[in-house]
């Protein structure tokens, strides 16, 4: 063959699974020896080489990869990062070096971190494309030049990437306004809150939860649809005036992190003890409105799940030349008073970590600065 061997070559010439050739190559657990040592005989037969780890070992290349991320006003981009230290960890290859570069709001420094990405020649970008389009041409530009780029959280749409890991978009807003309809017994207007309509993950929400809206519920109007640019005093505004043309809103779906600047709109409105409120993710502060009842559910998105994935899924693509999943969607967790407690104490830190149950390696290097690179 022309082009190098990939484990999907490995896999097809053996009729078993992809996960299946990455456990037996890495020597991973739960897998048959006998399975095992067909996959070894079959790598070297076709002549499989790991491309990354050729190179750790001829030139002894220490690889980086740039995490460009959002600040964010609550936990989860702190999770989206830490998940990525996490899987970099349980990897154990030292010669990776990770590069946390990080923008304070939407529109705001994500291009210039782009930028310096590839002028420190990154090997590699985990990213959040809050301006796919604008962004577009660069990542087409630099992924044909052999940097590939994994989206995190939402998609930047023919782009070039090589991967997207997210939660479940159409289940997390189908499900929040199914919700709100039993809640509110299918009557009365709702509303939805998002960062920008042009970010894929916001878009495809709102479109899901309008859908449902109308299908199961259609005794209930959807009214205006805030876009607050992740800006704390811009959502609480913008809430605040919706909640005073609205005075009769029986719901709202926010399908942000934004959720206290809502919650505390609607207080000091006093719409909050009638107003039905979903949110989305989970921080102390919402914490504390879940207990108290001003928040009825919240959608739980994985944020260190999420880290993990596009890291594995970056790693995979600089080893293998290839991804088994160019679009990794993770199904959303329902989180209530009824069980917040039981979440916090058990599900939350083990759900967290179900995918990346592998054996300890001595830890990546990595780095992360405090501020902002640009």
């Amino acid at each position: 063959m022309s082009r190098p061997i990939t484990v999907y070559d490995i896999a097809a010439a053996l009729d078993v699974s992809t996960g299946t050739v990455h456990r037996a190559l890495r020597n991973g657990d739960g897998i048959n020896p006998g399975t095992k040592k067909k996959v070894l005989n079959m790598a070297k037969r076709m002549g499989y080489k790991p491309n990354l780890a050729a190179r750790y070992l001829s030139q002894k290349k220490k690889t980086t990869i740039s995490v460009n991320t959002l600040q964010g006003t609550t936990s989860f981009w702190d999770e989206v990062r830490a998940g990525v230290e996490e899987e970099a960890s349980a990897q154990g290859i030292e010669s990776i070096h990770l590069e946390f570069r990080t923008f304070p709001n939407l529109n705001e420094g994500d291009e210039a971190a782009f930028a310096a990405a590839m002028n420190s020649n990154s090997d590699g970008v985990i990213m959040f494309p809050s301006r796919p389009g604008l962004l577009r041409d660069w990542m087409q530009r630099d992924s044909r030049s052999g940097v590939p780029v994994v989206c995190v959280a939402t998609d930047a749409p023919d782009s070039g990437r090589v991967a997207l890991v997210s939660v479940d978009t159409q289940v997390s807003g189908s499900l929040a306004a199914d919700l709100l309809g039993r809640f509110c017994r299918s009557t009365g207007p709702v509303a939805v809150t998002m960062s920008a309509r042009d970010i894929s993950e916001h878009a495809e929400k709102y479109d899901a939860f309008a859908t449902t809206l109308a299908s199961l519920h259609p005794g209930m109007t959807l009214v205006d649809a805030i876009e607050d640019h992740d800006i704390e005093a811009e959502t609480y505004a913008k809430s605040r005036a919706l909640f005073t043309r609205h005075p009769d809103l029986a719901g709202i779906y926010i399908t942000t992190e934004a959720s206290i600047p809502v919650i505390r709109a609607a207080r000091d409105t006093g719409i909050l003890p009638r107003l039905t409120i979903i949110a989305t993710d989970l921080f102390p502060a919402l914490e504390d409105e879940i207990r108290k009842g001003a928040v009825a559910a919240t959608i739980f998105q994985r944020p260190r799940t999420q880290g993990r994935m596009a890291y594995r899924l970056l790693h995979e693509y600089l080893v293998d030349g290839a991804v088994s999943s160019q679009k990794l969607t993770l199904s959303p967790h329902l989180v209530t008073r009824g069980n917040l407690d039981f979440f916090l104490k058990g599900n939350f830190a083990s759900s967290e970590r179900e995918s990346s149950q592998q054996p300890k390696r001595p830890a990546a290097t990595a780095s992360r600065p405090k501020s902002a690179t640009a």
